[in-house]
């Protein structure tokens, strides 16, 4: 057995392969494909949008969103409820600004530092 660390996407495993006796096991032949795929379209990039970003501090899914651009907010007002390991956090505003934009929408994924807001 020969123990590796494999890294996919940011995450470390530990895995133990078992080396072959010298037997080889055929790989099937992979299938030509018949026409070369189309490439997706690219997304389009967000602009830059100048500001302080409040930022998601872990992965989940957007359950409201609170605030819309150009809304006046104090310090403490809640901007985005974001739902995570079943719990609801409140995204709040660390200080008195105007919303300069928002980032997401109700019902979509995060990932932890994804940008929700920008205040002004």
């Amino acid at each position: 057995m020969k123990n590796l660390k494999i890294t996919v996407n940011g995450t470390v495993y530990n895995v133990q392969v078992e080396e072959a006796d010298g037997t080889e096991i055929p790989a099937a032949p992979a299938a030509a494909p018949k026409t070369a795929p189309k490439a997706a379209p690219a997304p389009a990039p967000k602009a830059a949008v100048s500001g302080e970003p409040v930022k998601s501090p872990m992965p989940g899914t957007i359950i409201n969103v609170l605030v819309k651009p150009g809304q006046a907010v104090k310090t403490g007002d809640v901007l985005v409820i974001l739902e995570a390991m079943k719990m609801e956090n409140e995204i709040k505003a660390a200080k008195d600004a105007t919303i300069v934009s928002v980032a997401v929408n109700k019902g979509e994924s995060v990932d932890t530092g994804a940008v929700l807001v920008t205040l002004g």
